[in-house]
């Protein structure tokens, strides 16, 4: 992926399945709803995400560790621009 194409939420979606293995898995692009904020980039997709998310590489950690390896997965995606995720451990 370049650092020109466009951050998609299954583009995010399918780098968690491969780090993860979720039993569960939604990614949500909710850039519309942050239109003006900080981060945001005028298009209304591509910078704020909701990712909520099961799998057995999570369970018994605490909430840092979880939302690490969230993060860890998606680093590449945030290094290109993708200013908020928002995570829910299920």
């Amino acid at each position: 992926m370049t650092n020109d194409t466009p951050i998609t939420a299954p583009a995010m979606q399918a780098a968690l399945n491969t780090a993860l293995q979720p039993t569960q898995l939604e990614v949500l692009d909710e850039s519309y709803q942050h239109e003006g904020h900080a981060g945001a980039n005028g298009t209304g997709f591509g910078t704020h995400f909701r990712v909520r998310i099961a799998s057995p590489s999570l369970t018994g950690l605490s909430r840092v560790k979880q939302h690490r390896l969230v993060y860890d997965a998606l680093q590449e995606f945030i290094d290109r621009g993708a200013h908020a995720i928002a995570i829910e451990v299920l």
